[in-house]
Order: structure tokens, then C-alpha cells, then sequence
């Protein structure tokens, strides 16, 4: 029997502005930070742009969105998340006046989504902070960016009122935890980053993403303005309690960015870590009454779930976990390593659910592959990706049964829709797509668009909303 999605349930997709807009210095775009990693966050930047980054070009949406938001409009797209690159509106981030062109063409690309009914989702700050912000000024590390980001915010918020309903102000804050470049375009090595300067850094990321929230709703009271975080439901490797308070002590590393977007505070085993590691948190007059402007609904992303353990540090580690966590001895893996695990997903769903009587909103969830195209009848390029319906489904599958549990969410985005330059390996081999895009890790391609049979499975499973998941059930 079939458990059925809500009416107006908002099924789309996901990508970021860097993975696929290219046009890196066009029509004033300032340098971000992913201009200068070509070869993703496991390597240092470069001092400029070099020619082996991907990303330069992307996928050449910034001229081609037509023709793109066109096909997800075919599919039935009722949501396309995307975020604006901060360096287009400010090009170096410091900037009094914004650079109108960039302005622009978010307003071309948010009317063409309005013109087929699909409903745009922005991320304000997706892993692109702008180049000159880093550098001069350590990113998050300094208390300046406060209110560069809220005028950044601000000036967005203002300008696409009547276009944009659903925003989220950072792409999977916790991730700064691990890479606190990518994320808060912090300069200083990970190794010389003191817990002091990691964690002050995250509390002014925190005090503007609920000063946006204040400032969102001032501007218009319809805004839907959530918070995102990267999920990993933590598992203990055993039931030895030494695992499970492990497993508890990593997952609230990573959830008490929800707690405090949720709750509008710090929880106190938070405050317990900040005494027991010697962090004293500045706070300015006002942050917390800042604080106390919680999000409309929780935004996450979800690829896999680890586990944690005590025991000794040659513990096996799996090789795509790059936010920490062990290998699960019951779970496979990808091509790159992420261990594969749906019913993760309703758990994560039921936790957050549970904790935050929040609606939930997966903006996040696909699988990376090295897909072989092929020529079909017709004489065009398609990829007979399989392996990805069964991924997907075997999710969406999870999502209904954590609806069916009671959980509220809004809408479900598969992750790098069309075929985008990957965030953590700056590779087009490992793709996520449900649209192919001839181009390669050489460089090289037509940058032509194909639809693979993954595209007409999600058109069939939007179109019936949900219904035709259990098809093939016995």
C-alpha cells in the first residue's frame, strides 16, 4: 500500500552558483574562494585563478539557464534551489553599492523560473565567500563580516521580494567544522586554527544568520527563511556505552547549529564544551536578543550516515567520510566511498522532527557517479543510470515512511539536478545529474544538455506525486 506525499508537496532540485554558473569574472563578478581550489577542499588554494579549475566555466549556466530551467520545467519541477554568488552582487564583499549586472541576472533567472510556475530557493551564502573577504579580512574569523553579509542579505532580500519566497542564509554551516576555508573563508590552516578562533568564527555566522532572518522578515513577513546544516545521523559502531556517548558527543558537534537556529541559544552541552575547551565566546551587545530570531523551517542535506566509536585511533575510517565518523560494516558504498544508508534518512527526519517541531525541507540528496554515456535510438547522448533511480527511490521511499511517522516537510531537491562540477573533488566525472552535460575533467565538451533515464523516472514521480515510487513493488 502506498503512503502517499502531501498535496503541495515541492518536489525539484539543487545546485550552487559555483559548481555551475562559470562566467567567473563576467559583468563585474568579483574572485570567490572557489575560484582559487581547482582540485576541491583536500588542497591548498592557488594564489589566482588557474586554468585547470573547473569551475571558471562550470557548466556555462550563467548563458545557458533557458535552456536548463527549460528542461526542469519538463520535469515537473515545482522548485529549483540555487544561491547568488555573493562576488557577483559585491564583488569583493566590502562594497558600500552593488554591482547591478549581478543583480540582473538573478532577476532574468528567477522570472524565467517564475515563468513555468517553479518556485525559486536561494541560498545566501553557499560555500562562496568572496575571495577579497578571506584574504583581507580571515573571513567569519572576523567580526566585520557581520555586517557585510546582512548588507549583502539585505540587499537581495530587498530586490527579489516579489520573486523569491524560500531562502536559506548559509549551505550546510556545520561543514566549517571541517573545512573552514570552503565554508568560512578562513585563511589560516586548519592545524594552526585554534578552538578559540574556530568557534567565534561559527558565533558570528550564527548572529547573522538570525539577523537575516530579522531582516527577511521585515522586508516581507511571506518570507520561508530556514537554516541548513549538513545531516549525519551517528550511529554507535557497538552498544558498548563508551560508543553511544561518542556517538551522542559527535552528533551534537553537529546538530547544536540547529539547536541554536531553532531555539534561538546555545544548549548547554555546548556551553559545557566551551568551558571544559577553554572557548570564551565574545558577544556583543545585542547577540543574543539577535539570536532569539528563529528560522521558519530546517533545511538539511542528507548522503550518508557514520558511525562513531571510543576505541583506539586506527579505527576503520571510511574513505568518502569527510566530515569524521567509521566505516558501517553493514552498509555499501559509492564510487567515492559514501556509505549508502536510506533509512538514515527517516531516522535523521524523525530526530530532527522530534527535537525541533520544525517543517523540514530536504534540499539535498543524490548520488555522485562516473556515468558512461551512450547513443540511443534517436541518435542522442542519454546515460542508463540505474544505479540512480535505485538510489533515489529507495530515499524518497524513506522520506514517505517518515511522513507516514508524523514528520511535517515541505518538499524534497535532488542534489546537482543537471551535471555540475563536484564541490569536494572539482571533478565532472563524478556527476549527480538527471541532465548530462558533455564536459569533461580535461576541459573539453560540447556543453550540450542530455536527458537521462533518471530524468523521465523523477518527471513520472513528480507527476504522480510520489505514486509511481511503489510501481514496482510486489
Amino acid at each position: 500500500m502506498s503512503l502517499p506525499f502531501p498535496q503541495g508537496f515541492l518536489w525539484g532540485g539543487s545546485v550552487a552558483a559555483n559548481q555551475l554558473e562559470g562566467a567567473y569574472q563576467e559583468d563585474g563578478k568579483g574572485l570567490s574562494i572557489q575560484d582559487v581550489l581547482p582540485h576541491g577542499v583536500k588542497t591548498p588554494p592557488t594564489k589566482e585563478p588557474t586554468e585547470d579549475n573547473l569551475r571558471l566555466v562550470g557548466i556555462d549556466f550563467y548563458h545557458r539557464y533557458h535552456e536548463d530551467i527549460k528542461l526542469f520545467a519538463e520535469m515537473g519541477f515545482k522548485t529549483f534551489r540555487t544561491s547568488i554568488a555573493w562576488s557577483r552582487i559585491f564583488p569583493k564583499g566590502d562594497e558600500t553599492e552593488p554591482n547591478e549586472k549581478g543583480l540582473q541576472f538573478y532577476d532574468r533567472l528567477f522570472d524565467e523560473c517564475l515563468k513555468y510556475g517553479i518556485e525559486p530557493m536561494v541560498t545566501l551564502s553557499h560555500y562562496e565567500t568572496p575571495l577579497h573577504l578571506a584574504r583581507e579580512y580571515n573571513g567569519w574569523a572576523n567580526r566585520k563580516l557581520v555586517d557585510f553579509y546582512t548588507h549583502f542579505a539585505r540587499t537581495v532580500f530587498t530586490r527579489y521580494k516579489n520573486k523569491v519566497k524560500y531562502w536559506l542564509t548559509f549551505n550546510e554551516i556545520n561543514s566549517i567544522l571541517e573545512h573552514p576555508f570552503m565554508s568560512g573563508g578562513i585563511v589560516t590552516p586548519k592545524k594552526e586554527l585554534r578552538l578559540q578562533d574556530l568557534y567565534q568564527a561559527i558565533h558570528h555566522e550564527l548572529v547573522a544568520s538570525a539577523a537575516a532572518v530579522k531582516i527577511g522578515h521585515e522586508i516581507n513577513p511571506e518570507f520561508m527563511i530556514g537554516c541548513m546544516v549538513l545531516s549525519l545521523p551517528t550511529y554507535p559502531l557497538t552498544p558498548h556505552p563508551d560508543d553511544v556517548i561518542q556517538a551522542m558527543f559527535t552528533d551534537h558537534q553537529n546538530t547544536f547549529f540547529l539547536e541554536v537556529h531553532a531555539r534561538g541559544r546555545y544548549p548547554g552541552y555546548m556551553k559545557r564544551f566551551f568551558k571544559e575547551s577553554g572557548i570564551h565566546l565574545h558577544f556583543e551587545p545585542g547577540d543574543e536578543e539577535t539570536l532569539a530570531h528563529t528560522v521558519d523551517f530546517i533545511a538539511f542535506s542528507y548522503y550518508m550516515s557514520i558511525c562513531e566509536t571510543a576505541g583506539p585511533e586506527n579505527r576503520p575510517k571510511g574513505e568518502g567520510n569527510l566530515f569524521g565518523g567509521v566505516t558501517n560494516p553493514y552498509l555499501p558504498s559509492s564510487e567515492w566511498g559514501w556509505q549508502i544508508d536510506p533509512q538514515g534518512l527517516r531516522y535523521i527526519m524523525n530526530v530532527f522532527h522530534d527535537r525541533y517541531q520544525k517543517p523540514l525541507f530536504i534540499v539535498e540528496n543524490g548520488l555522485g557517479a562516473a556515468d558512461q554515456p551512450i547513443t540511443n535510438d534517436g541518435g542522442e547522448l542519454t546515460v542508463e543510470d540505474d544505479y540512480r533511480i535505485d538510489y533515489l527511490r529507495a530515499h524518497l521511499l524513506q522520506v514517505a515512511e517518515a511522513i507516514a511517522d508524523g514528520v511535517e516537510v515541505w518538499g524534497y531537491l535532488v542534489w546537482g539536478c543537471i551535471d555540475l562540477v563536484s564541490n569536494s573533488t572539482a571533478e565532472m566525472k563524478k556527476r549527480y545529474g538527471l541532465i548530462y552535460v558533455d564536459r569533461q575533467d580535461d576541459g573539453t565538451g560540447t556543453l550540450r544538455r542530455y536527458r537521462k533515464k533518471s530524468f523521465h523516472w523523477y518527471r513520472k514521480v513528480i507527476g504522480s506525486n510520489g505514486q509511481s515510487l511503489y510501481e514496482d513493488e510486489s
